[in-house]
């Protein structure tokens, strides 16, 4: 719109009655939403004057883009940006689109599958997928987690998935060459009668999870179930005037130990699950249930991916809003 047309758009909202009034503002609200990328990005631009190129800060300004956002040029280097140059999602050439997926995996109570999203949105499924995993790229969770208080901790266990592997079809196409892979399909402990091996194995991938009353958590994906690989992730998290709750795992026991803290051993049988009072591990129980919840639909991820749903899911607790995931990219 020229600008002498927004002016005299502006000049008839004075003449709005009062139904037309909130009419105008449910539209405007709507095209904000559907436009909330590009409205984030032009404010950063707005406010950061620095060239994502060479830091320089003077600037002019230099056309707008086919979205209608501003674009700048660089007086050091001569190039040209936008407040989307250099971020994750800056290339992404339907933001509306991209901001209704984030509204879906953020702000839906349950997040729908990347093929029903994809029909809804008239967009290929492999593009939702793709977009999905920018999203998980920008909320990993690199900041340090610090603890205080009473300090609950146990583990859940996710079971190991190839999902999208070609291991097995190469291996039954040409079983000479190709090497079997290192375990059966789960689908041939049922529709070939193998026995399910019991309780843990290597196979079930660990997932440590920490709680303080103040509500601060973490969920750390573990390499292996071994106790100094839990040692090893608890000891950095864990302050000298903590409380730490657990079960009896004697990792546990050695940091405890090692930190000089005092440590209320939790049992998992009726009675046992309460250690003087207020010591239990019933945050991190719930933050298990929690986690349960939200990995089923997505019926096992691939394990290279598990770190990924796993931030998801501390973003889905935070609350985090599509805006902070645009503003961290």
């Amino acid at each position: 719109m020229l600008h002498n047309d927004f002016r005299r758009f502006l000049e008839i909202l004075e003449t709005l009655n009062p139904a037309q009034i909130e009419d105008a503002q449910t539209r405007i609200r709507n095209l904000r939403q559907k436009n909330e990328v590009i409205s984030e990005f032009e404010a950063r631009t707005n406010q950061e004057c620095e060239c994502p190129f060479c830091g320089g800060e003077k600037r002019q300004k230099w056309g707008r883009t086919r979205t209608k956002v501003q674009r700048y040029r660089c007086c050091d280097c001569k190039k040209t940006y936008t407040g989307r140059t250099t971020s994750t999602i800056g290339r992404i050439h339907r933001p509306d689109l991209f901001m209704t997926v984030l509204h879906d995996m953020l702000n839906a109570p349950r997040p729908q599958s990347v093929r029903k999203l994809a029909a809804q949105l008239g967009v290929n499924k492999y593009t939702i997928w793709r977009w999905r995993m920018q999203v998980l790229s920008i909320v990993d969770n690199s900041s340090v987690v610090r603890f205080s208080g009473i300090v609950e901790a146990d583990e859940t266990y996710q079971r190991e998935s190839r999902k999208g592997s070609r291991e097995w079809v190469r291996h039954l196409a040409d079983p000479a060459n190709v090497a079997p892979p290192p375990r059966p399909r789960w689908e041939d402990f049922t529709t070939k009668g193998l026995k399910m091996m019991r309780g843990l194995s290597r196979w079930q991938l660990p997932i440590l999870t920490v709680a303080d009353r103040s509500g601060v958590r973490l969920f750390q994906r573990l390499p292996d179930r071994k106790s100094a690989t839990l040692e090893k992730a608890m000891m950095p998290l864990i302050p000298g005037d903590a409380v730490l709750c657990s079960d009896g795992a004697s990792a546990y026991k050695k940091v405890a130990d090692q930190s000089g803290i005092e440590h209320f051993v939790v049992g998992s049988k009726p009675g046992a699950r309460i250690a003087g009072g207020c010591y239990h591990i019933q945050n991190v129980n719930s933050l298990h249930a929690r986690y349960s919840a939200f990995i089923r639909p997505f019926c096992g991820p691939a394990a290279k991916y598990l770190n990924g749903y796993i931030r998801w899911l501390e973003a889905r607790l935070a609350r985090m809003k599509p805006s902070d995931v645009i503003r961290l990219s």
